[in-house]
Parts: structure tokens; sequence; C-alpha cells
């Protein structure tokens, strides 16, 4: 089976949750079916684990692949994320 991609998403509203969330960054999404069935994302956020945010905060980060897998290597950096650096 393979495994799910993770996404990402950059956060337009941190309001109440200055310390977890920052405006206009990037973070990384993780799958969680639980949580898109109530609107929800699993956000790994600025405590390095993640939780579920409400989507509404979000909007998804639509980035050529070359620039993805910059930020999920920047994200990751012990793992390998494929293709030359």
């Amino acid at each position: 089976m393979a495994k799910a991609a993770k996404r990402l998403f950059i956060c337009l509203d941190n309001a109440g949750r200055e310390v977890s969330l920052e405006r206009l960054k990037i973070y990384v999404a993780l799958p969680d079916a639980k949580a898109e069935r109530t609107r929800h994302l699993r956000i790994i956020d600025e405590s390095g684990k993640d939780y579920r945010y409400r989507s509404q905060r979000f909007v998804a980060a639509d980035l050529p692949v070359s620039i993805r897998r910059a930020v999920l290597q920047a994200a990751y950096p012990t793992v390998q994320t494929g293709g030359t650096a």
C-alpha cells in the first residue's frame, strides 16, 4: 500500500493560537480522514507535534514539485525526499 503524501498548507488565521501557529507560514498536514470529515486538518505546529485545527485557518499551498520537495526537506532534514540535490 502506498504511503499517503504529506500536504502543505499556509496559515491565514492564527487568532487565539498565536503560540502554536504563525500567519503566512507553510505547515505540513498529515493524512487524517476523521479530521477531514469534521473540516479539520492535522497540522504539525510550532511545538513540533501534530494537532487538529479548523481547515478554515489554512489554504492549500499549491507549489511546483521542486519547491514542495525543498519545503519538505527543510521540515524533515533527516528524511530523503528523492531526486537529486
